[in-house]
């Protein structure tokens, strides 16, 4: 089911548990990137899809802030109870490269920005919390900042989707395109990192 497909039969509860579930379920969130809800949802708000439910922007907007704080602060608290003694126990050399890749970015940027600039990375998003968890950084400091960049994040993507699809007739027909492209865009950071980094 794709995500306009699950947006015409959940409606704003679908970008609840999605988002949920891409911030605060370690192995399920690598395969629901909200990017590609939230974009779409913001759209279907302004410019409703022939035959489909029509979406609340209100509702949309709280049900993504929450659905991504609240998973992230899941999977941090996850991480920080029992994620040290899952990385003594695992043998996934991946795990540990995730992990290693979370702690190189919380020390190139500073926990703060980190955590912000985090959000808006795809997979990055997902290993954000139980990193930060397993790293302990202060539940304060994560807290904060994670809910920052999530706001940010949520509402950035569907206020663009909501803009463009008020602004431009017949943008939903166009959806798969312009999801795509956002999607390219979001992996845009990660690339250029992979560019920068010495071989």
């Amino acid at each position: 089911m794709n995500g306009s497909s699950l947006l015409s039969a959940f409606g704003a509860l679908a970008v609840l548990v999605v988002t949920f579930a891409e911030s605060g379920l370690f192995i399920v969130g690598f395969f629901l990137p909200g990017d590609t809800l939230l974009f779409p949802a913001g759209v279907l708000c302004a410019a409703p899809a022939a035959g489909g439910t029509a979406l609340s922007l209100w509702q949309v907007l709280v049900c993504a802030a929450v659905g991504c704080c609240l998973g992230a602060q899941f999977s941090y608290y996850v991480g920080r109870r029992g994620g040290v003694a899952m990385l003594a126990r695992s043998r996934s050399a991946r795990l540990k490269v995730v992990v290693a890749r979370g702690e190189d970015l919380l020390e190139r940027y500073g926990q703060r920005k980190a955590i912000v600039i985090g959000r808006f990375i795809p997979m990055v998003r997902t290993v954000l919390g139980p990193v930060a968890g397993v790293l302990q950084v202060p539940t304060r400091t994560f807290t904060l900042w994670q809910m920052v960049g999530g706001i940010l994040w949520s509402q950035s993507l569907v206020l663009l989707g909501y803009w463009l699809g008020a602004t431009i007739p017949g943008v939903d027909n166009y959806l798969l395109p312009l999801v795509a492209l956002v999607v390219v865009v979001s992996f845009l950071p990660v690339l250029l990192q992979r560019w920068k980094r010495p071989h």
